[in-house]
């Protein structure tokens, strides 16, 4: 059984930089589109950043445009994202999630496009 590994979490300030990455248990997991979701306290698993299989397509929650990157290194089949200027409403516990397909962009914000997720790794930002 593929596992998904999240790493680089952790506490920030407000404003802050953090990068977290997913790489799959197992190197010769095939390309996929993947995606990151986050959740709350209390809150519904959200979407937040995808990638296709090739990393020439990405899609983003409104919430995080303009301050989360997704990128991912085909190579080492890892995903990171970059989140900056990260605000306390950032806080949550963000999870890994991948596909062996290529779905088109628009279902990559669905939860059920996804077969493989990882633990999750919890990003806290304070004010």
């Amino acid at each position: 059984q593929v596992q998904l590994r999240e790493s680089g979490g952790g506490l920030v300030q407000a404003g802050g930089s953090l990068r977290v990455a997913c790489a799959p248990s197992r190197r010769t997991f095939p390309n996929g589109a993947m995606g990151w979701f986050r959740q709350a306290p209390g809150k519904e698993r959200e979407f937040v950043a995808a990638i296709s299989w090739n990393g020439a397509r990405t899609a983003y929650a409104d919430s995080v445009k303009g301050r989360f990157t997704i990128s991912r290194d085909n190579a080492r089949t890892t995903v990171y994202l970059q989140m900056n200027t990260l605000k306390p409403e950032d806080t949550a516990v963000y999870y890994c999630a991948a596909t062996l397909g290529n779905p088109i962009l628009s279902t990559l914000r669905k939860i059920e496009t996804y077969e493989y997720w990882g633990q999750g790794t919890q990003v806290t930002v304070s004010s």
